[in-house]
């Protein structure tokens, strides 16, 4: 198999984004939640961003990471930064992942809380609507957001498992873990975030190369 794609996400500071970049990462993620220790302003966004080369210039496809966004904000974001990915992360259906998608001409991934068999189902209802889908562990009962919980579910579970659509698996990954989890899953792409901080919000930069390199290495 190919390497799978890489996109570190929850970026908030020059040194875990140069990093990124360095590391030659496919995509490098934001998060515009502000009850997020990883969120972001986009003008905070768009001052990160600058300088960093756009994907037709050889940089990393820039993904913005949203909680049940209304048109507003999204809107706010969009006039300040490009995006060429919208995350969703929420409790988003599918009609308005098609919303979202047709309304700003953006491709869209939806992630899906893992964490049973069952939660492999709801897959289909999404399949014709987004682009692609981040598989991530379900977040504890007393979570106060949908992911960036530093947990990882049952990989067993997606052993034979086909996705009708591209996909990405997240939740609990770390430069140690993530090359075992890339072969029991084949996943075709991964996201991490609090598996490369050293404090919540803050990159290791020696981490991201980690990371990088045990992906690489499969």
């Amino acid at each position: 198999m190919s390497a799978p794609l890489i996109k570190i996400c929850g970026l908030t500071e020059e040194d875990g984004l140069d990093a990124a970049v360095e590391a030659g990462v496919d995509m490098i993620g934001f998060v515009f939640f502000p009850r997020s220790p990883r969120a972001v302003t986009p003008a905070q966004a768009a001052e990160l961003l600058d300088g960093v080369p756009y994907p037709d210039e050889g940089g990393p496809l820039r993904v913005g990471l949203f909680v049940d966004p209304d048109d507003a904000t999204l809107e706010a974001v969009f006039n300040a930064v490009r995006l060429d990915l919208i995350q969703l992360h929420g409790n988003e259906t599918p009609e308005r992942v098609e919303a979202v998608r047709f309304e700003f001409g953006c491709e869209v991934m939806k992630a899906l809380p893992v964490g049973g068999p069952a939660d492999l189902a709801a897959v289909g209802a999404y399949a014709d609507v987004a682009d692609r889908l981040l598989l991530d562990a379900r977040p504890p009962a007393d979570a106060d957001r949908p992911g960036g919980n530093a947990q990882a579910f049952d990989w067993s579970l997606l052993e034979g498992w086909e996705s009708p659509v591209p996909w990405m698996l997240a939740g609990g990954l770390t430069p140690e873990t993530v090359e075992a989890a890339v072969r029991l899953t084949n996943a075709p792409g991964v996201d991490v975030s609090s598996g490369v901080e050293r404090l919540p919000g803050i990159k290791d930069p020696e981490r991201i190369a980690r990371f990088v390199r045990a992906v690489r290495g499969v």
